[in-house]
């Protein structure tokens, strides 16, 4: 049996107008979000890590192709490789959208119901949802992945930029502007991740920093990611020096 590798993923989304009407806006009324059904993929952004958690690739699936195009790389690449998912979120939102607009555009999603642990949602072999495991399952409101990220030293979400923009950046053609900020999200995401894990005790304090440091260098390396690198807590994210035990 090959070894885990572990595919952090997130996804930006715009309302499908074929399938939803926003409701008219009254004084007051916060900005409606679509059905699932409705969301339809423009970013999928990923980080694949391997077995020791290193980092084998990061970007974006089926970039410059339609949702079919995007959907169907993302298929296959589920298919042929078989990574644990990772996500913020993602069993209420990232992998039922995926699934949704999977039926719409016809694309099979056979380890989605064949493997094990995909979709029991007790279960960690399949897909690992932080935001759902750190609030225990539903018995604890869920907090952002913003929050999480500013507890372990990441400066979370960009000040003035969050979902409710996407739509609008997407129209005014700012394609690449919504990949950064997904691939922000999946870093924030992966380092939470590596907390998490040994939060659980699957792995211990020496091998987190040795694991984050070295994550935090391949992103440092990666213009994309110039935002996060400056204003990250790097004694608190990556567990050494003087902010230890504060």
């Amino acid at each position: 049996m090959s070894a885990a590798t572990y595919l952090v993923l997130d996804i930006e989304t715009i309302p499908d107008g074929d399938l939803y009407t926003p409701p008219q806006p009254t004084p007051g009324m916060e900005r409606a979000f679509p059905p699932l059904y409705a969301c339809k993929p423009v970013v999928i952004g990923v980080m694949w890590l391997d077995e020791h958690m290193a980092c084998k690739k990061m970007g974006t699936i089926g970039e410059a192709k339609d949702e079919a195009g995007m959907l169907a790389d993302f298929a296959e690449f589920m298919a042929k490789w078989k990574p644990r998912v990772v996500t913020w979120n993602g069993r209420g939102f990232d992998l039922p959208v995926l699934i949704l607009r999977s039926l719409r555009q016809g694309i099979s999603l056979p380890w989605y119901y064949r493997e094990p642990g995909f979709r029991y949602r007790f279960s960690a072999e399949g897909h690992w949802d932080l935001g759902d495991f750190l609030a225990d399952f539903g018995a604890a409101r869920m907090s952002s992945l913003h929050g999480a990220a500013r507890l372990i030293g990441l400066p979370g979400k960009e000040e003035g930029l969050d979902g409710s923009q996407v739509e609008g950046l997407y129209r005014a053609g700012q394609i690449e502007i919504l990949r950064q900020y997904c691939l922000s999200d999946v870093a924030q995401t992966a380092f939470v991740f590596l907390r998490t894990r040994l939060l659980v005790g699957e792995i211990d304090r020496p091998t987190y920093t040795r694991v984050a440091t070295d994550l935090l260098a391949a992103i440092e390396a990666d213009g994309r990611f110039a935002r996060l690198v400056a204003q990250a807590d790097r004694e608190r994210l990556l567990l050494c020096g003087r902010n230890q035990g504060v």
